[in-house]
Formats: C-alpha cells, structure tokens, sequence
C-alpha cells in the first residue's frame, strides 16, 4: 500500500539555495507519481530573502507548504514541520542534496511495508559511495558513530546522515521526547525509537560533501558528546507505544 510522503527541508538563509533544490525534488515526484507527495520548507528563522523565495515557489505551482519559526535550530524546526504533518510518512533532507535522491524510493517502501517505523540514509554502510569528504569530517564521524553504538547499542551505524524518514506513529510517539533542538535531534530520535522497540531501516546512499557547509565541526561534536552523555546517564525515554504481538 502506498502512502502520502511529506519532504521537509530545513532551511535557514537558503535563498540561493532553496530553488535548486526544491526544482530537483519537484522532478523527482513528477517521475514517480502514485503516491500523494508534498514538499515542506521549514524555515527557522531566515533573515535573508528565504521566504520569499518559498512564496513565490509556491505560486509557480511547485507542491509546497511553508512553515516558520522565528527561533533557529535545525532540530526545532523538524519537530514543528514533522509533528504538523498530516502525512504517512514525514521524510526529511538537507537543502544542499548532498544525498541522492535515488534512496529515497527504498526508504520510503521500507515505511510503507509496516517492517520499519524509521528509516535512515548511511554513508558507513557497504555500498555507500562518499566524495569528496575532508579527512578530518571523516574521522570525526566515524569516531562519534562507535561511541553511540558502544553506548547505547545501537542498531545504526550513522546517525547524521541528514536524510530521514518517520511513520505517522513513530513521529507523533517519539518528536515530542527529543529534547536536543539542534544538530543532535537526529541521533537522539534515533536512540529514542530504537530504545522504544520500534524498527530501523538502514540504507546505503551515494553522498557528496557539500563545500559551503555551514556546519562547525567542533561545536557540532562537542553538542553530540554531551547529548551522548545526557543519555547515557540521564536516560533515555521510552515512547508510549503498544508492540504488536501474535495474538489473534
């Protein structure tokens, strides 16, 4: 069974970016109809000339729906975008397309078969492709995932891979427990639904490093590690969910 798929697209002073990106994934929807998709750029505080420009997407005719917040966190805004969703499945992706878009198709099916209630992009599993990624983004990387599999053990190998998607059920059951508004919302829902019985679908992509990042390796880490940690001795909260059983 297919099911409606809503895109979010963080997005804090994407003018530049924002129609490139919302261009490519309109074409990708138009090639791959059955489905009810729709697009939602989850603005957070942009003082460029970022609204405008998803306003006047919009009225081009492109499937939007915009959302604002004045307060900036990447995290704060997908908790707002996903949890004021109405659809199956809420997805979400980095402006910059960094991932291709050719995992999206499999994710979403891992969704839609009732299997998984996550589902994750990974640049760390067999068959993932990374270009051009600077030796130091790396190690960071690889070093951070062993220590959330050490700690929690988790059934993931990447946690950042800034491509997402989320059930109806899971979003509603496990947003609201993520405290981190930030760059560490990613691992700890992911921590949160594994730790809540909920199923995990990993999925090789094809990444290429995005040379205008904006992302502060030091502070990212040290927010990761003390996130880490908050977890590890504070708890991780449990979603309020009922498990399936083979009962009749």
């Amino acid at each position: 069974m297919t099911a409606s798929v809503d895109i979010v697209i963080p997005v804090l002073n994407e003018e530049v970016a924002l129609p490139r990106c919302v261009e490519t994934l309109s074409a990708f929807i138009e090639e791959h109809p059955g489905r009810e998709w729709q697009i939602t750029v989850a603005d957070n505080g942009s003082t460029d000339r970022t609204p405008e420009v998803a306003a006047e997407l919009a009225d081009k005719g492109y499937p939007i729906r915009i959302t604002r917040l004045e307060k900036r966190g990447r995290g704060r805004a997908l908790k707002k975008a996903w949890l004021e969703s109405e659809a199956d499945i809420r997805f979400y992706m980095d402006v910059d397309l960094s991932t291709r878009l050719d995992a999206l198709l499999p994710l979403v099916e891992a969704l839609e078969s009732g299997q998984y209630q996550v589902a994750t992009g990974s640049r760390l599993m067999k068959g993932s492709e990374v270009v051009d990624r600077k030796l130091m983004r790396e190690i960071t990387s690889r070093v951070y995932n062993l220590m959330h599999r050490v700690m929690f053990f988790s059934p993931f190998k990447d946690a950042q891979c800034g491509f997402k998607g989320i059930t109806r059920e899971a979003a509603e059951a496990c947003v609201p427990l993520v405290k981190n508004n930030n760059w560490f919302f990613d691992t700890e829902l992911l921590i949160i639904a594994a730790k809540s019985g909920y199923k995990i679908k990993s999925h090789p992509v094809h990444w290429e490093d995005d040379p205008d990042t904006r992302v502060n390796v030091t502070s990212t880490a040290t927010e990761d590690i003390k996130g880490l940690l908050r977890l590890r001795f504070g708890g991780v909260p449990k979603a309020d969910r009922q498990l399936p059983t083979d009962e009749p």
